[in-house]
């Protein structure tokens, strides 16, 4: 076994007996004494006073000057926070992408951002003989595809240029060129538009393709809400009723991650 290997696998003891501090008030029905913290986390007191010490200056853990009393931190918040918001949003977004299903008969997919750009979490078959179907895990392009649209319109563009300039330098020779200037001016109608239809230059021959965002409660975009049909068998422009249900699809998931972004109750 390589030293790597034997790293890897004994980890940091001393930020695990530190966690097991946050888990005991994790646990906890309230603020705490020392005394208790450090029974229930099993060490004595005055270390247990230490690592508090190290986890109040994190921002895991906060102390009442009054009282003395330890208790979780700001930073124990925010990780709290956005887990929560993490795992609420998967969980509304497939209910939402089967509502929307079932509303317009077409495949639906959830798109959510990775490093490398948008990731298909989950699809939705309709019910229909011949359909599309997308594969689940895979890693679409921002220029040739509804989700990358629609993440590439809203991220700030200093997290989406470098990917958006390398798609432009891989453009086939054979092709219209396009330049960086109209890739913006196409995601700006993108914005103004507030979803995209995606009729021709998708990734998928004989494939359209609308595509929404999804807002959470910082009114930053979260995740993608996609549609995808058969070219001449769907109608997927957009002014179609698709698209209607889709960005209805899309408000509705953003006001319940706690967005403001498409206003509240009327729609800016």
């Amino acid at each position: 076994m390589s030293t790597l290997e034997k790293d890897s696998r004994s980890g940091v003891q001393s930020l695990e007996t530190g966690m097991s501090v946050v888990r005991v008030l994790v646990n906890s029905q309230g603020p705490m004494m020392l005394r208790d913290i450090a029974q229930q986390a099993d060490m004595p007191p005055a270390k247990a006073h230490r690592y508090l010490v190290s986890l109040i200056r994190a921002g895991l853990v906060m102390q009442d000057p009054a009282s003395s009393h330890y208790d979780l931190g700001p930073f124990a918040l925010s990780i709290g926070m956005a887990a929560v918001n993490r795992i609420d949003r998967i969980r509304l977004g497939l209910q939402a992408i089967a509502a929307l299903r079932n509303s317009i008969n077409e495949t639906t997919a959830l798109a959510v951002w990775a490093s490398g750009g948008p990731v298909i979490v989950r699809w939705e078959r309709p019910r229909r003989p011949i359909t599309v179907n997308v594969v689940t895990g895979v890693q679409v392009d921002l220029l040739s595809s509804a989700s990358g649209l629609v993440f590439a319109a809203w991220l700030p563009e200093s997290q989406v240029l470098p990917l958006l300039q390398e798609e432009l330098r891989r453009q086939p020779a054979d092709a219209p060129q396009r330049s960086l200037a109209e890739v913006r001016e196409q995601l700006a109608h993108i914005r103004q538009q507030g979803a995209v239809s995606v009729r021709e230059n998708y990734f998928a021959s004989g494939v359209q393709a609308l595509g929404a965002p999804v807002f959470n409660f910082r009114n930053e975009i979260t995740m993608a809400l996609v549609v995808v049909g058969i070219a001449g068998m769907s109608d997927l422009g957009k002014d179609s009723a698709a698209m209607q249900a889709l960005q209805q699809a899309a408000r509705t998931l953003s006001a319940q991650l706690g967005s403001t972004h498409y206003g509240s109750p009327a729609i800016n």
